[in-house]
């Protein structure tokens, strides 16, 4: 008897839907090559199953300045346990595949750390790590491709028996796309109990729950619900940017939460949106669905099938399909193909779908920014199957804001600075989801928006430690919080000095919070001089010469070094295009000048500052 067919183990983590993606076309891949292919979130499996496995491939996002996605993080505490030895992982072969942005300092520094820990307990690599980068024209998937081929080359020659017919012979297309993941179980109204078919407050919680696109386990029930009581214009007229102060108050329960911490909301579709997509896909919005895994089928369990209560299609849609705002990925263009009718659309579709087609593609859908129902609109003769849809159209993800108030200062209230995204690309004015829909909203709707609280980059600090506080633009935001709190605290108890370097373009149109700023920066406020403090500002559009929060860094040089020494830690919030990496720079500048030490030994110097929790960084693109 010959040795049996080998089968392949996809490990995702993924933050924002993009490694699932990828680790779900890795399967996809191997599969049409005839290797079976079994795909988990790192969440879902028991790391203590590793050293069973023969080959395994990780799929692992990084966020942020170098934070791993919140399904990684048991994971990656259990493979550092001292315990496990070098040769705990002899018999495992791997790759891995990360995606990052390497316009962020740590890039794709979570697939890094997790190939070295891999190679330290005693694994070997399959072949190198393949690094995608958020940044290139075509995204993460200009490396995956090239990586995908050499992974089955090299594979092959370990071991023939993953390709029976050879790494290169494909399984006909068709023969793969004709059955999605999930089925859609139709109710009759006149069988439902009626208060099924009521808007019940656990319907988010409902239809997330039985979403394919769902990441996190924890993510479908709101933590509460906030209700807007405030929506003030920040900026004046004449600035190029909309910046709102939000006010909101909780609904029935409240969280707890800290200075420092993240919101996320769940936006709001348009619905004459929503009802084009229905209507273009030929779906009755008032029928009453169930989604769940076809698998469930041929294993005998429905389990999950009664564990879901139906839900109108319409709601469905709505609360957990992005056919808005999201582009679709390349694997909606090959199913697509399948489907469409005429043969010019069809054409076009399989080129799109093909590794030749792919800069096509992006520059078709990725680069214009379009939202699932304008692809749709323009390949009018393709009608996909709703189960399909639901596979495949990314899922509506919760948008997360740096909360800027303090629960000290503002009891019960939760308080965000956004910037309403408006842009226009090739003569299409585009505009960001939850942020025009926030601005939008008025108090006197009332309209309950779930949301989800969870810890940010930057932790709430002692009132005891001095801070070194940077945060141009809406990166202001989260240090309002903390501002607002060391008042408070600063009535009863002793509180360290605070330097604020504030940046925008304009003084007279984009100085957000300048009346709170000003008054904290004079008669012994929480940013002024006599306090050991200071409020810095640079409005780089106002002189000939830009200036920006690092030139102004650069000029406090010796303060900031002085408030170094005496413990400070450092805080930065705000875009992360350049700004983090240039606040770097003047550091390591300062560190230099001061020590008389090598940029590498400042660099190290900021590095122990970052490892001690003294260097804090939350970025946003």
């Amino acid at each position: 008897m010959g040795e049996k067919q080998r089968k392949l183990l996809v490990l995702y983590a993924s933050q924002t839907g993009n490694a699932l993606d990828a680790a779900e076309r890795i399967g996809r891949e191997a599969e049409r090559r005839g290797c079976p292919a079994s795909i988990a979130s790192t969440d879902e499996f028991d790391p203590s199953c590793l050293p069973h496995e023969e080959s395994v491939v990780f799929v692992v996002s990084t966020t942020g300045q170098g934070d791993s996605p919140d399904s990684f993080k048991e994971f990656w505490r259990f493979l550092l346990q001292r315990n496990l030895g070098n040769s705990w992982l002899q018999r495992l072969r791997f790759a891995v595949f990360g995606l990052g942005d390497s316009g962020y300092q740590k890039y794709n520094f979570v697939a890094k750390k997790l190939d070295k820990r891999l190679l330290d307990l005693g694994a070997t690599t399959i072949i190198e790590k393949g690094l995608g980068d958020d940044q290139h024209p075509s995204g993460y998937e200009a490396t995956l491709d090239p990586w995908m081929l050499s992974l089955w080359s090299t594979l092959y020659q370990i071991n023939p028996k993953y390709f029976p017919k050879g790494p290169d012979v494909m399984i006909p297309q068709d023969e793969l796309t004709d059955q999605p993941k999930y089925r859609i179980l139709y109710h009759k109204q006149e069988t439902l109990e009626p208060e099924l078919m009521a808007e019940s407050a656990d319907i988010i919680e409902r239809a997330r729950g039985m979403s394919p696109g769902k990441l996190s386990k924890d993510k479908t029930k709101p933590d509460c619900f906030l209700k807007m009581t405030k929506n003030e214009v920040l900026t004046k007229a004449g600035s190029t940017k909309d910046v709102r102060h939000f006010e909101f108050q909780f609904v029935s329960s409240s969280i707890k939460y800290e200075v420092g911490d993240v919101v996320e909301l769940l936006p709001s579709q348009d619905s004459s949106a929503i009802d084009a997509f229905i209507k273009r896909c030929h779906l009755d919005p008032e029928s009453f669905i169930t989604v769940c895994p076809r698998e469930t089928e041929n294993n005998g369990s429905y389990g999950e099938v009664i564990k879901h209560v139906p839900i109108k299609l319409k709601t469905f849609v709505e609360l957990t399909m992005d056919v808005t705002s999201a582009s679709p990925r390349r694997y909606f263009f090959e199913v697509m193909s399948f489907y469409a009718t005429d043969e010019r659309e069809k054409e076009r579709l399989q080129y799109f779908a093909s590794a030749e087609g792919r800069d096509d593609l992006y520059n078709y859908n990725q680069k214009e920014r379009k939202s699932v129902l304008e692809v749709l609109v323009d390949f009018p003769s393709v009608q996909m199957p709703f189960e399909w849809l639901v596979q495949l159209v990314p899922s509506l993800k919760p948008r997360a804001f740096s909360i800027s108030s303090s629960p000290l200062a503002h009891p019960a209230q939760v308080h965000l600075t956004v910037s309403v995204v408006s842009w226009t690309r090739y003569k299409r004015t585009l505009k960001g989801l939850c942020s025009t829909w926030l601005a939008s909203l008025t108090p006197e709707q009332e309209i309950n928006i779930p949301v989800w609280f969870r810890k940010g980059s930057l932790p709430a600090p002692p009132q005891s430690l001095p801070l070194i506080l940077v945060g141009p633009g809406t990166g202001c935001a989260p240090f309002r919080g903390f501002i607002a709190e060391r008042a408070v605290q600063a009535e009863t108890s002793p509180i360290a000095p605070v330097m604020f370097f504030f940046g925008c373009r304009n003084k007279d149109t984009d100085f957000l919070y300048r009346d709170f700023w000003e008054s904290h920066a004079r008669e012994g406020g929480m940013l002024s001089e006599v306090k050991g403090g200071g409020f810095y500002t640079a409005f780089s559009r106002d002189q000939p010469k830009k200036v920006y929060v690092q030139h102004k860094i650069r000029e406090m040089r010796k303060k900031v070094w002085d408030l170094l020494c005496d413990g400070a830690a450092l805080y930065v919030a705000g875009s992360s295009t350049k700004m983090p990496c240039d606040v770097m720079s003047a550091l390591e500048e300062i560190v230099m000048e001061e020590t008389g030490g090598s940029k590498e030994m400042a660099s190290r110097w900021l590095k122990a500052l970052e490892k001690a929790g003294r260097y804090n960084v939350e970025a946003w693109s």
